[in-house]
């Protein structure tokens, strides 16, 4: 089908919601009479050639007292659906009287097979049904969509010499002009214009990522094609569309099975009446209702080939409740067994659940066929760098770079996409990268690979045309370095993330006037014998500052012994809040000492050897929380993380040390790192030119300045 024809069968559904509806509901609703009714005529374009046929079969099954029909019924019709009502929408559009036309326009749809009837409940069309007869427009809403100058029905329509007036409406189109009404009551309620869809070049694109680099590799077998973030079903039936197409030329005869899940119910209800249109191998089940990451419909499933574009940028609190709150999500999609940890978390922001859609369809993957699987899908660029180390962002990002599944991400140019203008990016995920690609990572930037758009829709500006598709995949498929392709090894992602301690130094002013004050600290805290030994100390010390807080404590400790009182940690957190105070001259302030030749020194890791009473002993010291830091140490940096330390801190801090138990890994992604060309700067020669040429314009100007 031409763009033309496809232009005006968009505006000619569009204008019968201003001609039929402008009175009787606001533009807000128009789309909950007009998107069912699209489908409900679609249809029933369908069905028309064989609807004698099926009458008369329902009239023989009935004779026969036959119960369950449908099967036989939607052999008849050559679909995978039927309708049993005598009626066709051509036949109600005459009717005199509205209740006559209500009363035969319910039996209508009631005449559809069960799985019609879960899309038009779906769209809650019957909710409309009264709306329309009080106001007298259900008859001319109907009338409008059998007009004999539009056609939405698959086959032509032809004129008396047999040629075609009106051509057929392909399955592809009708997505597409689903998909443009949606679009248009979204941006008409100034909503976002295409949260449930992707733009076709888009998908096309995603679609010979997904099996080019393979086709070779296609034989004559079933494949699944799965998405877990459906929206309207336009990639599905565009995967569906090309990998028949690859498969024809490399001679091989396939079978596909689609697969899908959709939380919105109205583009939920036209994926289904899409596929059940297609017909072949699609079984009624195929597309899920409800949300994929707390209610999988497929949780036993694998699948060949998975191509989605989850929504960025949207909180899934909700699932995540549903799933038990954060720290008890046992569901064995986000919660694997990596690298000997049984419980790796891959659970990101509640603010943002992209990254979890990506998760589903890796515990979706095939791990006992040659081909494996291949998953395709659209991201943000938060997705790229979002999460610290050890947290669900970057986990996934590890999860996936460590296995070797990560063969390319491709950035996108902006303003691609028809509800928002940001940079998107392209992840292609597969567990059987070619040999030649294993260890390393893909990055390519097609940000300026682009065509502009005459008019724009929506925030989309711009196309991805044939020729530049083809030129993005060549990229893909050659595996080379060039001005818009780097390849990396997988550790060029990662990093060691670190926690830098110092030491804590602490001095003890014992000064009257502090004592003093202590004194009333203690008492507020009904503590007054403890009071009773800071007094002794502090005597020992004639009331001056103690610049060690180890022989302090060691002097606390000796005479609470002899006073029979012991030191709690309440009573020594008394002592440090408001006694001791951070000193930088004062000496560190020790935590732990180990027995001698229980454990050995290692300053790098804050095992320290000192001698203390004339025996060497290797202590810890206590960290100074205010001091602490963070480092992130490259996996590839030269050395390790032993010789950063002693590269980029010691040689700042000499007494600092790292706290191994906190040291995680992690793993981001920067296009501008690799891509970044910086704006060249004019010569010094341009710029004194420049300023000459301004002296000679100005020449004289302060003379009759002051002249005048």
């Amino acid at each position: 089908m031409n763009i033309q024809t496809y232009n005006q069968i968009v505006s000619f559904i569009w204008s019968i919601a201003d001609d039929c509806l402008r009175d009787v509901y606001v533009r807000g609703k128009y789309r909950d009479v007009i998107l069912p009714m699209t489908v409900i005529r679609r249809l029933d374009a369908v069905l028309e050639p064989t609807k004698e046929a099926v009458l008369q079969m329902k009239k023989k099954l009935d004779e026969a007292g036959i119960i369950n029909q449908t099967e036989a019924l939607c052999s008849v019709a050559g679909q995978s659906f039927c309708n049993t009502s005598p009626f066709t929408l051509k036949d109600l559009k005459s009717r005199a009287k509205q209740q006559q036309l209500k009363a035969d326009f319910i039996a209508y749809l009631d005449g559809f097979s069960p799985n019609v009837q879960e899309i038009l409940e779906k769209f809650k069309f019957r909710n409309q049904i009264d709306t329309m007869v009080e106001a007298d427009i259900l008859g001319a809403v109907i009338e409008k969509f059998v007009s004999p100058t539009i056609n939405l029905s698959p086959n032509p329509v032809l004129d008396d010499n047999g040629e075609v007036r009106l051509p057929g409406l392909d399955n592809h189109t009708m997505g597409l002009i689903f998909e443009e009404l949606i679009r248009r009551f979204n941006e008409e309620n100034n909503e976002e214009a295409g949260e449930h869809f992707t733009p076709r070049d888009v998908v096309e694109l995603m679609a010979d990522i997904a099996f080019l680099p393979v086709a070779d590799k296609i034989k004559d077998a079933p494949y699944l094609i799965y998405d877990g973030a459906c929206g309207t079903g336009g990639m599905l039936t565009i995967a569906d569309e090309r990998i028949h197409q690859l498969a024809k030329e490399h001679n091989k005869n396939i079978k596909t099975y689609l697969y899908g899940q959709e939380i919105n119910p109205e583009t939920y209800a036209i994926t289904k009446a899409d596929l059940l249109i297609k017909g072949e191998h699609v079984e009624d089940e195929n597309i899920a209702f409800g949300s994929t990451l707390s209610n999988d419909g497929f949780p036993t499933m694998n699948f060949d080939f998975m191509l989605s574009n989850p929504p960025y940028g949207k909180s899934w609190k909700t699932d995540l409740e549903r799933l038990g709150g954060k720290n008890n999500i046992t569901d064995t999609r986000f919660v694997v067994t990596h690298k000997g940890a049984p419980d790796f978390k891959l659970i990101p922001r509640s603010s943002d659940g992209q990254m979890l859609f990506l998760a589903n369809k890796l515990s979706k993957m095939k791990h006992d066929t040659e081909l494996g699987s291949r998953i395709v899908e659209v991201h943000n660029g938060s997705s790229l760098f979002t999460g610290d180390a050890g947290q669900g962002e970057s986990n996934i990002r590890r999860y996936i770079i460590e296995n070797d599944w990560l063969e390319a991400i491709i950035a996108l140019p902006e303003n691609m996409f028809y509800n928002t203008g940001i940079a998107t990016y392209i992840w292609v995920v597969t567990n059987r990268k070619a040999p030649h690609r294993r260890g390393k990572v893909q990055l390519i930037d097609a940000t300026n690979l682009k065509s502009p758009l005459r008019k724009n829709l929506g925030n989309k500006n711009c196309e991805l045309t044939a020729e530049i598709r083809k030129q993005i995949t060549d990229m893909l498929l050659a595996f080379e370095e060039n001005e818009y392709s780097k390849i990396f090894p997988n550790e060029e992602f990662g990093y060691h993330k670190i926690t830098v301690e110092r030491p804590l130094r602490l001095s003890v002013n014992l000064d009257k006037e502090n004592i003093d004050r202590f004194a009333e600290i203690c008492v507020e805290h009904k503590d007054t014998s403890l009071m009773m030994l800071i007094e002794k100390v502090a005597e020992k010390y004639q009331y001056t500052k103690v610049k060690d807080f180890n022989l302090f404590m060691k002097e606390l400790n000796s005479i609470a012994k002899e006073l029979n009182m012991k030191l709690p940690t309440k009573r020594l957190n008394l002592i440090k809040n408001y006694l001791a105070e951070v000193d930088e001259t004062a000496e560190k302030v020790i935590k732990k000492i180990h027995k001698p030749g229980k454990v050995e020194a290692n300053p790098l890791y804050g095992l320290f050897s000192v001698n203390l009473d004339g025996k060497e002993v290797v202590v810890e010291y206590e960290p100074d929380s205010d001091l602490r830091d963070t480092e992130q140490i490259p996996l590839l940096y030269e050395g390790g993380i032993e010789q950063f330390f002693r590269d980029e801190v010691l040689s700042f801090a000499p007494d600092a040390w790292i706290d191994e138990q906190k040291t995680q890994i992690g793993y981001e992604i920067s296009f501008t790192k690799y891509f970044y060309k910086p704006v060249q700067l004019r010569t010094l020669d341009e710029i004194i030119e420049d300023i000459k040429a301004l002296e000679a314009e100005t020449e004289g100007l302060l003379h009759d300045i002051i002249r005048g």
